[in-house]
């Protein structure tokens, strides 16, 4: 089956909004994995300095020839993230989208994953969908959607440059 907004929200994703106009008090405050996805007329088209945050005085841009190695023809789902209920028990989802999209108008983040989605031109037009999981299930999900991603194309979503581990 393909990884795309339907296979998607048949599985229980839910949003599917794009960055630029995301609500973020609409996005639920429970743990779960959320996805980024390309619109049906999106193409891919680098910026040479990503927007996003510097990470721990590391530059989170890659050359451009290196993004087009990592970007994945006719995918439409470009990163998979997860958004557990942290140490404290105060995050979630609407806060790791929310440091997401932060990251990418160049916050300082606490993390970078997903960096490449900030050195697409047009970035804000990429959807964000979530589906809300109980936490002892987030790993395995994210881990399953990795493995069917690269299933059917051999690699992992462009932006998730590591592998989850079940």
């Amino acid at each position: 089956m393909p990884l795309n907004k339907k296979s998607l929200k048949d599985d229980g994703f839910t949003g599917f909004r794009p960055i630029a106009t995301l609500e973020i008090n609409r996005i639920p405050q429970h743990q779960g994995i959320f996805a980024v996805l390309r619109p049906a007329d999106f193409e891919p088209n680098f910026l040479p300095k990503s927007t996003a945050g510097v990470f721990k005085k590391k530059n989170p841009s890659l050359p451009v020839a290196s993004l087009t190695a990592e970007w994945v023809e006719d995918a439409d789902v470009l990163f998979i993230g997860k958004a557990s209920t942290g140490s404290k028990g105060n995050r979630g989802l609407r806060r790791q989208i929310q440091e997401f999209v932060d990251f990418g108008n160049g916050k300082p983040p606490g993390h970078w994953d997903g960096r490449l989605i900030w050195q697409l031109v047009d970035a804000g037009k990429l959807l964000v969908a979530w589906k809300e999981l109980p936490a002892e299930s987030l790993n395995v999900a994210q881990a399953t959607y990795h493995a069917q991603f690269q299933h059917i194309y051999g690699r992992l979503p462009f932006a998730n440059l590591v592998q989850a581990r079940a």
